[in-house]
């Protein structure tokens, strides 16, 4: 089996790892000559420079599956380049597009191709994830939830981001922490939000509050001010326990009855030894193992739910 991965940043550099770690035959497809070099560098595999739309013009056998993970702004452009040659099986980064508009046309080209187009939210990866599910199924499932999204603006305002990504950072980087909450809670049957103030970069919002409850009936509640002191964190409420996610990567609980929180053991080495979550993800792909993922289709539907929440 063959696969193509589609840019060579920092991000291509950590699948390149996991990829290599699986010993699956991969061919690096990159654009710039300054990010290749750092690549082969970092990882000792060699990128054919140039873009996708050049490299396709040799006529390659198509490959099992891409996984695609260049700059936002262009992951609309290589996805639908893919598409096209007719290749089926894609991994892309999340959130898909760099803005709504742009996931609803990838979603509308892997529809009319039957293509298996996949986002990577590697975070319904995590051995934290994980495990909270395991137990969570043993509890009779999420009762309620909760979640905080804040993204540090002193920081983000000093990315060297196209203007249009940091004016969808919630897209971009927020649906990180929400959709994670969504596949472990249920998403949204109805949902009310409110949002306020702005920022330079982001001038929607800054300010989020809301509630709803899920399909499977739990009902939920989100916060984040990305103008004051915060950090992302998700919590699950069963009958017997509270889950807590913060950091994300970490298992706390509570059991009922008591106010000591407890953290879990987990067996989390792979998330330690790569980026987290990525090598189950590549995993999942690799063996179109697809039940866990976000796939096209189903980001679309979300983007109803984050366009009220973010306000845009």
């Amino acid at each position: 089996m063959s696969y193509w991965l589609i840019g060579s940043g920092p991000m291509c550099q950590e699948h390149a790892k996991v990829l290599s770690a699986q010993k699956v035959d991969f061919t690096v497809i990159g654009r710039g000559e300054k990010s290749a070099l750092e690549f082969e560098q970092k990882t000792g595999k060699k990128v054919i420079a140039g873009g996708l739309e050049n490299f396709l013009k040799s006529k390659p056998p198509l490959p099992d599956g891409v996984i695609i993970g260049v700059g936002v702004e262009q992951l609309k452009l290589t996805t639908l380049q893919a598409l096209d040659y007719g290749i089926s099986n894609v991994l892309l980064e999340k959130p898909g597009g760099i803005d709504l508009q742009e996931i609803m046309d990838v979603e509308a080209a892997s529809r009319n191709r039957k293509a298996h187009v996949l986002l990577g939210y590697n975070r319904r990866f995590y051995s934290s994830v994980l495990k909270a599910r395991e137990m969570i199924q043993d509890d009779d499932g999420v009762t309620s939830f909760n979640f905080e999204f804040t993204e540090w603006s002193h920081e983000i305002e000093k990315l060297e981001k196209p203007r249009k990504a940091l004016e969808n950072w919630f897209l971009a980087n927020s649906t990180h922490v929400v959709d994670m909450a969504f596949f472990m809670g249920g998403t949204p049957k109805e949902l009310k939000s409110f949002t306020s103030g702005s920022l330079n970069w982001h001038p929607a919002s800054c300010v989020f509050a809301g509630s709803g409850i899920s399909e499977n009936g739990a009902l939920f509640s989100y916060s984040a001010n990305w103008n004051a002191p915060g950090r992302w964190g998700v919590e699950m409420l069963t009958k017997n326990y509270r889950f807590i996610f913060r950091p994300l990567e970490k298992l706390q609980i509570q059991k009922k009855g008591t106010v000591a929180i407890v953290e879990i053991t987990l067996d989390d080495s792979l998330d330690k030894d790569y980026k987290p979550g990525l090598y189950r993800q590549a995993k999942a792909f690799l063996g179109k193992n697809f039940s866990s993922f976000c796939n096209i289709e189903m980001q679309t539907q979300n983007c109803k739910w984050y366009k009220l929440i973010s306000g845009y």
